[in-house]
C-alpha cells in the first residue's frame, strides 16, 4: 500500500557483518525463507533469539515477538469456551503508514489457566485493508459472525463486514454489508457490536461515529444504530446514544444479566457502562460509572462459565497496545457492577511470608513501619482496620531505606479514594490517571492485595474495585505508613512471584 520513497544516500554495511545480499522482485513464500535462514534445523534456537521465549497465555501477558502487542480486546463465550479475539499490533499502530496493520489474533480456553492459540482469525487480505478494525462476535443459528470495520487508506467511508464460521475457529470473509451516510461521518465508523432484540427478534448493530453537524460542538461522538432483520441488509436509524463526552465512544459492548442491561463505550481509553431495566434504555449513569483506571484501555465483556462475566483489555504504557489485563465483573445488588482478580489468573508464587500485625499512630504526622524487603516480584496481601476518621495510610513499595522515594498505595477514606502515586509527588498532585474515587468502605475494615510484576502494579481493593498502573519499580523497602490516622495492619503476607515458564 502506498509508494516506496527512494533514497539517494548510499547502502552502508559495516565489513563482515553481511554474508550476501539479494533482492527480490516478489515475496517469497515461508519454504523459502526457512531455507535462506538455515532451514529447519536450528529453527527453534533462532525464533528464541529473535522474537523471545514463548510463555503461556495468563494476566500481562502479550504474543511472542519482536515490538508484538496486545492491542483491543474481543472476548467472546460460547458453548463453554471463553474466547480472546484481539487486535495484533507491531510497533503501536505505527505499521501501514499509521493505520495500524491490524488483524485479529485469537486465543481460547474453558478453564482461564489452559489456553489454545488458534490461526489469525479475520487476516489483512488485502493491501487496501489499512487495518482490520476492532469489532464483535454474534453467535446466531448455527453461524458465528465476526463483525469488523475496514480503515480505508484514502479516508473513505469505512466498509462494515461480517466473516462467518461454523466452528469459530476459522472465518471466510464475506462482501461489504453496510456503509453510513448522513447524519454520521462515514469515514470514523469503526466498533460494530451486534445484539437481538428478543420480543421483536430485530437484530441492532451499534457503531462508532460522529455526528456530522452536532448541537454542541466537539460533542456529536455517538453511537450510530443500524437494524437488520437477517444479519445481512441493515437499515440505518436515529443515534443510539450520544453520551456528551469530547471525542467519540469507542469499543461498545451490549449484554443482559439478572434483568439488567447494560452499554459499555470507551472514552480516551477508559470504558464506562450505563444501565437500564430495558433493553434499548434510557439508560442511566451509576455512580461509579467506570471498571479501574485509565491505563486499562477500551475494556470489553463476556460470559464465561458459573454465571461469570470477564473483562478484557490492555495495559498501557502511554502508546497503543500492550499487555492483556483480565477482570472479573462483579454485580451488586443494586444492579452497579465491579470488578475484581479472576482467581484462576492470579500469578503463581513461591513461600509466603507472613509478617506479624502492625498498628500504626499518627493523629498529627506520619508514621511509618518497615515490612521488610519484597522480592523483586511479588503478591502483597492484607487487612487493614481503619479508626475512626482516618485521613490517609497505606503502602510504599520500591522504596530505599527509612522509607526514601518509592511509590505509594494511598487509602483516602474521608475522599474515598485510592492511588498510585511517586512518593515525592506534591500534595496537591492527584495523578489522576492512577486513581480510583468512590471507593466506599475505606472507613471499616477491609482486605486489599497489591501485586508488583515488572513494571505493572496491580491492585484489587475488598474483592469489588481495581486499579492497574505501570510505575518504574528499582528499590525492594516496603512500608506500611500512616498519615493523620491510626490504622491497624493485620493479616499480611508477602509472596514471592514464581519466573514465567517458557512453553
Amino acid at each position: 500500500m502506498g509508494s516506496l520513497v527512494a533514497s539517494q544516500e548510499p547502502l552502508k554495511i559495516a565489513e563482515g557483518a553481511v554474508g550476501r545480499i539479494a533482492i527480490w522482485d516478489r515475496g517469497l513464500s515461508d519454504d523459502e525463507l526457512q531455507s535462506l535462514s538455515g532451514g529447519r534445523a536450528g529453527l527453534a534456537e533462532r525464533e528464541a533469539r529473535y522474537f523471545g521465549p514463548q510463555t503461556p497465555v495468563g494476566q500481562y501477558w502479550r504474543p511472542r515477538g519482536m515490538n508484538t502487542f496486545v492491542g483491543d480486546c474481543m472476548p467472546f463465550f460460547h458453548d463453554g469456551r471463553f474466547h480472546l479475539f484481539y487486535l495484533l499490533d507491531r510497533h503501536h499502530h505505527g505499521s501501514k503508514w499509521h493505520l495500524g496493520a491490524h488483524q485479529w489474533a485469537h486465543i481460547s480456553t474453558t478453564d482461564l489457566i489452559h489456553w489454545d492459540e488458534h490461526p489469525m482469525a479475520v487476516p489483512i487480505t488485502d493491501e487496501k485493508e489499512g487495518s482490520i478494525c476492532t469489532g464483535s462476535t454474534f453467535f446466531y443459528d448455527g453461524t458465528c459472525y465476526a463483525f469488523y470495520a475496514v480503515r480505508t487508506p484514502d479516508g473513505s467511508p469505512a466498509p462494515l463486514y461480517a466473516a462467518t464460521s461454523a466452528d469459530g475457529i476459522h472465518f471466510t470473509k464475506q462482501p461489504s454489508i453496510a456503509k453510513l451516510s448522513a447524519p454520521y461521518t462515514g469515514d470514523s465508523a469503526r466498533d460494530p457490536v451486534v445484539f437481538r432484540e428478543e420480543k421483536t427478534g430485530l437484530f441492532h448493530m451499534l457503531l462508532t461515529t460522529s455526528l456530522r453537524e452536532p448541537e454542541i460542538a466537539n460533542r456529536g461522538g455517538c453511537l450510530a444504530h443500524l437494524v437488520s432483520r437477517d444479519l445481512k441488509q441493515w437499515e440505518q436509524r436515529e443515534p443510539f446514544l450520544v453520551p456528551g463526552y469530547p471525542g467519540e465512544p469507542e469499543c461498545a459492548d451490549y449484554f443482559e444479566w439478572h434483568g439488567w442491561y447494560y452499554l459499555i463505550f470507551s472514552n480516551q481509553g477508559v470504558a464506562r457502562y450505563r444501565m437500564s431495566r430495558n433493553p434499548l434504555g434510557p439508560w442511566m449513569r451509576p455512580r461509579v460509572d467506570v471498571f479501574d483506571g485509565s491505563k486499562a484501555i477500551v475494556m470489553k465483556t463476556a460470559a464465561f462459565t458459573g454465571d461469570r462475566r470477564l473483562g478484557a483489555a490492555f495495559l498501557s504504557s502511554g502508546e497503543y497496545a500492550g499487555q492483556v489485563v483480565f477482570r472479573e465483573i462483579i454485580q451488586h445488588s443494586d444492579g452497579s457492577l465491579g470488578t475484581k482478580w479472576p482467581s484462576e489468573m492470579v500469578p503463581s508464587t513461591g513461600e509466603t511470608r507472613a509478617i506479624a500485625p502492625i498498628k500504626l499512630s499518627a493523629v498529627e504526622n506520619l508514621d511509618m513501619a518497615s515490612l521488610g524487603p519484597a522480592p523483586k516480584d511479588f503478591l502483597l496481601r492484607a487487612r487493614v482496620k481503619p479508626a475512626p476518621d482516618a485521613s490517609c495510610f497505606g503502602i510504599r513499595f520500591g522504596a530505599g531505606d527509612k522509607m526514601r522515594d518509592g511509590f505509594e498505595l494511598r487509602f483516602e477514606p474521608r475522599r474515598e479514594k485510592v492511588g498510585l502515586r511517586d512518593a515525592n509527588a506534591g500534595s496537591w498532585d492527584e495523578c489522576e490517571d492512577m486513581a480510583l474515587y468512590n471507593v466506599t468502605g475505606l472507613d471499616r475494615p477491609f482486605e486489599f492485595e497489591m501485586l508488583v510484576k515488572g513494571d505493572v502494579v496491580d491492585v484489587c481493593v475488598d474483592n469489588r474495585r481495581t486499579l492497574v498502573a505501570r510505575l518504574p519499580v528499582k528499590e525492594t523497602g516496603l512500608f506500611a505508613f500512616a498519615q493523620n490516622a491510626e490504622v491497624e495492619f493485620e493479616s499480611i503476607e508477602v509472596k514471592p512471584l514464581a519466573p514465567p515458564q517458557a512453553k
